[in-house]
């Protein structure tokens, strides 16, 4: 919101405080003002109305802290992800850029980036931070491939002409 304020950037708030009966509604009225190319989400713990998904279709990305299908779905976020990879004693791990679609962390993967963990050195904290900087150059690569029309959709997979 200081970015927004600072360089003049229209936004808005929506929570439960401010839309306590029509917090979806709200999405879908903001979303059909706005008429966004693209559709960012980066730790949103909400699940997106079927709706706007379906109107949004391969508009709308999302980062998880795993390797995708690995560690995800319905309560696998933040550090949870990582105490099950150091758990399980994984020894890679990484980031998901992925389209969402109308199950937690199903839809079509977009992109992934490794990382090796150091058991002699890692934990659920440690890892975090370095899957964290993974995730920022990764979402950061395929924002700009998306704007510059390298990604598309083909027969339900992801295509990216780099």
């Amino acid at each position: 919101i200081e970015y927004a304020k600072k360089n003049n950037v229209d936004y808005k708030v929506i929570n439960k405080i401010r839309y306590p009966n029509s917090l979806y509604d709200e999405y879908e009225k903001t979303l059909d003002y706005y008429k966004p190319d693209l559709i960012l989400l980066a730790g949103f713990m909400k699940k997106i109305p079927n709706n706007v998904i379906n109107k949004f279709k391969n508009k709308i990305m999302n980062i998880h802290p795993s390797l995708l299908p690995k560690y995800g779905g319905k309560g696998f976020y933040g550090m949870k992800v990582h105490e099950a990879v150091i758990n399980s004693k994984d020894k890679i791990t990484g980031a998901t850029i992925h389209f969402i679609n109308n199950e937690y962390d199903r839809g079509p993967i977009i992109k992934q980036k490794e990382i090796l963990v150091d058991f002699k050195n890692d934990n659920a904290i440690s890892l975090s931070k370095k899957v964290l900087r993974l995730e920022y150059e990764l979402y950061l690569e395929i924002v700009k491939l998306y704007c510059n029309d390298k990604i598309y959709i083909e027969n339900e997979k992801v295509v990216i002409n780099e």
